[in-house]
C-alpha cells in the first residue's frame, strides 16, 4: 500500500499530522508514505504548485493523501502558477473525474447547524461532483470587445461520455443507500444542462431499482436548506456542485468536518485509485497556531481506505471514534468548543 502524502499549505501539515497518527494506530501491514510538496509550498520550493516530482508520486502511488493549498503570499502569481491549481492539475493528470462529498449530521451537533435542529436532523445526503469538465476546464480568457469593453469569458460544455461516466458513478452509489438519485442541472436555460438530463435519463434504463428525479440548481439550494431529508444522493456538473456541496457543509454544522473523495477509473490491486482532502482551504489566518480541527482530514483518511484500499471495517472504526468524540464534546473552535489540533487527534486516538 503505497500512498503519496500532500500536506499542502497553512493548515494542512498540523491537520496531516494526525490523520497520519491515525493512520499508523491501526497498524496496517506495508504501508508505505511518500511526501511531496504541492500548492504554495511546491512554488516556493520548486517554482511551480505542482512540480513534476510530486505529480510522478501521485501518479505511482494507490491513493493520494491531500491537505490544503492556498497561501496569500502568492495571490500575485500568473494563474497557472497560484496554490490552487496544484489540485486541478492532479485532477485532471489523474482523470479523477468524481468528487464523492457525503453530508450527515453528527448527533448531538444540532444547534450548529445554520437550519433549525428539527430540520438539520435530516441531513443524510451524498453529492457527486464531476471534477474534469465544465467551466473550470473550458476554453477562458479576457478580451476587448470593437468598443473597447473589456470583457471576460469561460465555456462550459459536457461531452455525453463525460456525464455518462459520473452518472454511472452516481446510480451506483445510490444503489448502496436508500436507491433515491436526484440530479441537478439548469436544463431550462444550458442547452449543457439539457444535455446532461438527456443522458442521465439514458443511464437510468440500466438501473431500475434506482428511483430518479431532476432538480434545477437554483431549487435543490433552496430545498438543502428547507428540506434537506428528500435527498439521498445528488449528482450534478462542476460548478454546481462546488456550490452546492459548500452550502451542504454549512447545514451540518461546520466545513471543518467534510471529508471527500475524488475518484477515477483506474483500479490498483486494492481498490479505485483516488484523491483524499477535506472540503475547507488552507485557513491561512490559523495557520501554525494549532487551532485547526483536523476531523474532516481524519475522515478523509477513512474515505480513503474504504475506497482505495477496501478496509471497510477500518474506515468504520475510524468515523466511529469521530463520531463518539464529537458525541463527548471534543470539539474545535469550529463548533464552538476549545480543543485544539493536537487535543482533538489525541480525542479521536483514544476512542479508536
Amino acid at each position: 500500500m503505497e500512498i503519496a502524502v500532500l500536506a499542502g499549505d497553512g493548515i494542512g501539515p498540523e491537520i496531516m499530522e494526525q490523520a497520519l497518527a491515525v493512520l499508523d494506530a491501526l497498524k496496517l501491514p506495508e504501508v508505505t508514505l511518500w511526501h511531496g510538496d504541492v500548492g504554495g509550498a511546491g512554488y516556493k520550493k520548486h517554482g511551480h504548485p505542482l512540480p513534476p516530482e510530486t505529480l510522478e508520486m501521485a501518479q505511482q502511488a494507490d491513493a493520494v493523501l491531500f491537505g490544503s493549498v492556498g497561501d496569500p503570499d502568492c495571490d500575485n502569481l500568473e494563474r497557472h502558477l497560484r496554490p490552487e491549481q496544484a489540485i486541478l492539475g492532479l485532477r485532471q493528470a489523474l482523470t479523477l473525474f468524481a468528487n464523492l462529498r457525503p453530508a450527515t449530521l453528527f448527533p448531538g451537533l444540532e444547534d450548529l447547524s445554520a437550519l433549525r435542529p428539527e430540520v438539520a436532523r435530516q441531513i443524510d445526503l451524498l453529492i457527486v461532483r464531476e471534477l474534469n469538465g465544465d467551466v473550470y476546464f473550458g476554453e477562458k480568457g479576457m478580451r476587448t470587445l470593437d468598443d473597447g469593453r473589456r470583457q471576460g469569458y469561460d465555456f462550459m460544455s459536457y461531452a455525453e461520455d463525460e456525464v455518462r461516466r459520473i452518472a454511472h458513478i452516481a446510480f451506483r452509489a445510490a444503489q448502496g443507500r436508500k436507491g433515491k438519485l436526484c440530479s441537478v442541472d439548469k436544463a431550462n436555460v444550458l442547452e449543457t444542462s439539457q444535455l446532461w438530463r438527456d443522458v442521465v435519463v439514458e443511464v437510468s434504463a440500466e438501473y431500475p431499482d434506482v428511483e430518479l428525479s431532476h432538480m434545477y440548481v437554483d431549487n435543490a439550494a433552496m430545498q438543502l436548506v428547507r428540506s434537506p431529508g428528500q435527498f439521498d444522493v445528488v449528482v450534478t456538473g462542476n460548478l454546481f456542485g462546488d456550490i452546492l456541496s459548500d452550502q451542504a457543509s454549512m447545514c451540518v454544522g461546520s466545513i471543518g468536518l467534510l471529508a471527500s473523495a475524488s475518484l477515477g477509473e483506474t483500479q490498483t490491486a486494492f481498490g479505485t485509485k483516488g484523491l483524499f482532502e477535506p472540503i475547507h482551504g488552507s485557513a491561512p489566518d490559523i495557520a501554525g497556531q494549532g487551532k485547526a480541527n483536523p476531523m474532516a482530514m481524519i475522515l478523509s483518511l477513512a474515505m480513503m481506505l474504504r475506497h482505495s484500499f477496501s478496509l471497510e471495517e477500518e474506515a468504520a472504526r475510524i468515523e466511529a471514534a469521530v463520531a463518539k468524540a464529537l458525541a463527548d464534546g471534543v470539539k474545535g473552535g469550529d463548533l464552538g468548543g476549545s480543543a485544539g489540533t493536537a487535543e482533538i487527534g489525541a480525542a479521536v486516538l483514544e476512542r479508536l
